[in-house]
Order: structure tokens, then sequence, then C-alpha cells
């Protein structure tokens, strides 16, 4: 079995794609400019340092990075202590290591107020957000210090992610990595393993796509 799992939020754990695009029409709309599904999937699995930064030029707004990152924090955090949106399995396969005694930790670039909002509905060990680190994904800093956190050796352990970026994260570190793509197509490599969907996985079938 693995030493710990870690977990992405965004697109891994939650459906939160459609929450995160309501928020950034609902600030594109302020300033008087459309916002596409394509600016939406451009900003999947970045910073959100890197995230404020690029509404910022795609808007001209007269916002700072920090301001805008807080006015998309907000509104996301607040739909999320309303409901949760778990992506297939996902819920189910949380609960089922904490089962198993496996050591779990939430790896998420979203910042506290999202992360919080999810993490009480799991029984996480540690929890890193993007309020956490120096380096956001695609640098492994987040994924290495879920590992200190936990006490876990990165090679025994199974990162869970969707995107690009954090499964570049994730495999830097030195984790095994489980990807479940929503938005974007994650290449093929020899540290991961491309599935559909976590629904009806368990933690030793996890254990078992990678034999």
């Amino acid at each position: 079995m693995w030493d710990a799992v870690f977990w992405d939020l965004d697109g891994t754990l939650v459906h939160t794609g459609p929450i995160w695009m309501e928020a950034e029409r609902e600030l594109a709309t302020a300033h008087g400019t459309e916002w596409t599904r394509e600016d939406g999937l451009a900003l999947v699995g970045l910073a959100l340092t890197d995230t404020g930064t690029l509404v910022k030029e795609r808007l001209k707004s007269d916002l700072s990075g920090a301001e805008i990152i807080d006015f998309l924090v907000e509104r996301v955090a607040a739909r999320l202590r309303s409901t949760v949106p778990w992506m297939p399995g996902a819920f189910e396969l949380a609960h089922a290591f904490a089962e198993a005694d496996v050591p779990q930790a939430l790896v998420t670039m979203s910042y506290d107020p999202i992360a919080q909002a999810v993490a009480e509905h799991l029984p996480f060990d540690a929890i890193v957000t993007g309020n956490s680190v120096t380096n956001g994904k695609p640098h492994p800093e987040a994924f290495l210090l879920a590992a200190e956190l936990l006490g876990a050796h990165p090679e025994k352990t199974l990162a869970i992610e969707d995107s690009v970026t954090g499964v570049a994260s994730a495999a830097a570190a030195g984790c095994r990595v489980l990807a479940i793509p929503e938005a974007q197509v994650v290449p093929i490599g020899p540290d991961r393993v491309v599935h559909p969907s976590l629904a009806g996985l368990t933690p030793a079938s996890t254990v078992d796509l990678f034999a």
C-alpha cells in the first residue's frame, strides 16, 4: 500500500470548473468584457498568483493581481460552503483510504478558504495550499512539503491529479501519479497512469494500476 496519498482539489476531488468559470465571467462582465471557455481553460492547474496576472492582463484591469485573486477565491469558497460537487468516486475513495489507515493530504494551489470548505468533509491529515508554498505547480514544492508533513517517502506515495501542471508537479517530486483528466489531455509517461475516472476504484486497485 502507499505511504500516503496526495489529492489535488480542483477538477480531481471537486467539479469546480463551472464555479471558477462563473466567478471569472462575473469579473469580466464587471469590466465590460466577455470571458470564454478558452479563457477559463488557460487557467487550469496554474498557481493563483499566475492566474491573477493573466486575468489582469486579459481584462486590462485596474485591479491588482492580488485583488483579482481575492475576488475569485471569495466567490468560489462561498459556493463550496453551500454545496460541494464531488467528482465521481472521489469522496468514496478518500474515505476508503482513511479506513485503510493510509495518510492523506490535500495538495492544491487554491487558497485556504476554498481548501477548508472542501477539507471539512474529508479525513485529511495535512493540507497544503497555494498560501503554503513559494513555488506553485508545476514546481514540486507543494508535494515535497506534503510528504514532509506526513513523514512519507515521495516515491512510495500516490498523487491524484487532473491537470498537466499538477501531474508535472507531482512527478517532479517523485510521486507516482494517477491522472484523471477533466479538461486537459495529460501526456503519458513512465511515472503516471492515466485513468478515465475514480469511480469504482479502491485503495488496492490504485496499487494494481501501477503493477
